[in-house]
């Protein structure tokens, strides 16, 4: 059977093995079947050469490519803003006391603020995305927060 982290990394040493991207710029994530590719590369080829290498990977449902084109040369300052950011909604996630206790994953991608983890309840969901959105410098913010069932 295929499971994720089969076609995780299948897909990873696919696009390592293509010369038409770097590899190590982009992150591999799959949840059944689904394979988001996250990241910076150089052009408009390498994105979509990264969807059309990650659809020829056996088990791969979907490709979300969520990957971002950045000149190399502007590259260092994205990346500097991004993780500036990151450590401005994880301190605020920190302080605020309906988080502290959530399993809340922080990532910014030109000022898109990702949200992953664990939480509680659907108003915990809420919380994080509505406090992440009021730190200086996001633009937007993808919640792929997953309630926990209640037993």
């Amino acid at each position: 059977p295929i499971n994720d982290s089969w076609v995780t990394a299948k897909t990873k040493i696919a696009l390592a093995a293509d010369g038409r991207v770097k590899g190590r710029q982009i992150e591999v994530k799959t949840t059944k079947g689904v394979v988001r590719l996250r990241g910076k590369v150089d052009s408009d080829a390498a994105k979509q050469a990264a969807g059309d290498i990650t659809k020829m990977v056996d088990g791969v449902a979907t490709v979300k490519n969520d990957l971002e084109v950045v000149a190399p040369s502007k590259r260092e300052a994205v990346e500097e803003k991004d993780e500036a950011i990151t450590k401005r909604v994880q301190k605020k996630i920190a302080k605020d006391s309906h988080l502290k206790n959530a399993h809340i994953a922080v990532q910014t991608n030109a000022g898109v603020v990702s949200l992953t983890g664990e939480v509680p309840d659907l108003m915990t969901s809420a919380h994080a995305s509505w406090t992440a959105w009021f730190v200086s410098g996001v633009k937007s913010v993808k919640n792929d927060l997953t309630v926990k069932e209640q037993a």
